[in-house]
């Protein structure tokens, strides 16, 4: 039997992008009541589970949480979670970095395994104070005007004034730090050497020392490199001498200062050491003719010469070329941030000594601002939550 014919009705009308998102979000929020969970839940979630789950939180997204409540704003005063986050090992390594246009506020992070610039960092003073050294989490600072040093956590903005030592500290002096085992629960130390002259802060004491004495056989006054950041393997620090080319040791627990003539590869320009896993590197520019290219070489021990490794690409190495490039580099751990600037560019690299990778450094620009920032001066630091000066 045939059903009686009707005429079709009028076509479905075109709903809007506003009323399709509507319909969709009325039925997301049509939840049944069973599954609706309690506040009371939330209310009786045990503290202590609520910070080891924190604690392992990456450090940029912690930040970004301590704005939920106070509460969570007020972990960081927490002995209790000071102690879950030391129990967390805090591998990754950090760029702390300043830009020429605002030296005092224009400061940042840059964490490399996210590739991603955070603002904003934090200075100890409103004066120019260069950051010379870091460990465990913590950050010396030189003001070069009054000649002081401050360390902090950039990051909890954990801040110490060091007391004035007994010898004048000279403009340009080369500066080293390490902690008193293996973490910053047993003090630190920073040490500076410059023209024959050099102290040693122990902050368990709270005051400068010179301990040991430099040998006879050590050519004073010292022409160090100071564009060259030190380096500790073995809590010794390493810094690099021009005149007799070479390497100046001080270990930190025994006073004992040793020398070291390591002539340095031909046509090499600015220059810097590094540290991976105990091997002492060494990052420069070998420029020659209109060609400049940077190097990885590799102190070998039983010959104390350097040994090629690594070099950057030659595509990258052609943006160089004809330009009077200088270079600068930071790192800790392996990983190193070099800085390639001239007239015409300033370009930042990341280098993975383990992995031989390298990588361009996104470009950096404030919160609110459209113009890319020049880095005037980095350093490689572990973020600590639980560093204190």
């Amino acid at each position: 039997m045939l059903e009686p014919f009707e005429p079709p009705g009028p076509p479905p009308s075109k709903k809007s992008r506003k009323g399709r998102n509507q319909e969709k979000l009325h039925g997301i929020t049509a939840i049944p009541e069973a599954e609706v969970m309690e506040q009371n839940i939330w209310k009786e979630f045990p503290e202590d589970l609520l910070e080891a789950v924190i604690a392992r939180l990456p450090i940029a997204s912690f930040f970004r949480f301590r704005s939920v409540c106070r509460k969570w704003n007020s972990l960081l005063e927490s002995q209790s979670f000071s102690q879950r986050c030391a129990e967390i090992p805090q591998g990754n390594t950090w760029f702390y970095a300043f830009t020429h246009d605002n030296v005092n506020s224009g400061t940042m992070y840059y964490d490399p395994s996210m590739r991603k610039w955070h603002h904003p960092a934090y200075r100890p003073t409103k004066m120019i104070a260069l950051p010379v050294a870091s460990a465990g989490g913590l950050v010396c600072f030189l003001d070069i005007g009054h000649r002081k040093f401050y360390v902090c956590n950039p990051l909890t903005r954990s801040f110490k004034e060091l007391p004035t030592g007994s010898v004048k500290v000279w403009s340009r002096i080369a500066v080293g730090m390490t902690l008193n085992g293996n973490s910053t629960t047993g003090g630190y130390k920073v040490m500076w050497v410059g023209r024959g002259e050099y102290e040693v802060y122990d902050s368990v004491t709270n005051s400068w020392s010179r301990p040991g004495s430099m040998p006879s056989n050590i050519k004073v006054p010292l022409s160090l490199n100071f564009l060259s950041q030190a380096v500790s393997v073995d809590n010794t620090l390493c810094f690099m001498r021009s005149d007799p080319e070479g390497i100046v040791s001080y270990n930190m627990d025994t006073g004992v200062c040793k020398q070291f003539i390591i002539p340095a590869p031909l046509h090499l320009s600015d220059h810097s050491l590094a540290e991976c896993k105990g091997r002492i590197m060494l990052v420069g520019l070998l420029t020659k003719n209109a060609a400049t290219c940077v190097c990885i070489w590799e102190l070998q021990k039983m010959t104390l010469l350097w040994k090629e490794v690594d070099r950057m690409p030659n595509v990258w190495c052609l943006e160089f070329y004809g330009k009077h490039v200088r270079m600068t580099c930071s790192g800790n751990e392996g990983l190193l941030m070099l800085q390639m600037r001239s007239r015409q560019m300033n370009r930042l690299v990341t280098y993975n000594v383990m992995s031989r990778e390298w990588l361009k450094v996104p470009g950096c620009v404030v919160p609110r601002g459209r113009k890319q920032q020049r880095v005037a001066c980095c350093i490689a630091f572990n973020p600590c939550l639980t560093a204190t000066a």
